[in-house]
């Protein structure tokens, strides 16, 4: 005789790893969007540099965190999340911003060539 709570438990195992396996292939899929955004936010960082452009550009943040909160409105994502992810990659592009126009190449900066 099948005991039918190991059989729900097995059901429930799967549909997990189907699951993680999801989130997994999302996560993949986030890393490379992230690389080609800085490869982007590498270009202006050496534009800036050129140029002698301040590393950062507190009223395109303003504007951006003000759009990425509705963004995340409409996708039933926390605001408020949204805008700590944008405020930690923002401070990262900085960095690399401020390295740039200090003549050090920026992190994974010869990756891109």
């Amino acid at each position: 005789m099948s005991d039918g709570s190991f059989d729900e438990r097995d059901a429930a195992m799967s549909e997990l790893l189907g699951i993680r396996s999801s989130i997994d292939n999302i996560d993949a899929a986030l890393i490379h969007l992230l690389a080609e955004r800085f490869k982007f936010t590498q270009q202006v960082g050496r534009l800036k540099a050129t140029h002698g452009l301040p590393p950062s550009d507190p009223d395109r943040e303003r504007r951006q965190i003000a759009r990425l909160r509705n963004l995340a409105i409409d996708a039933h994502l926390d605001p408020a999340f949204a805008e700590k992810w944008f405020n930690f990659v923002v401070a990262e592009v900085i960095q690399h911003h401020e390295e740039l126009a200090n003549g050090a190449a920026a992190p994974g900066a010869a990756d891109e060539l």
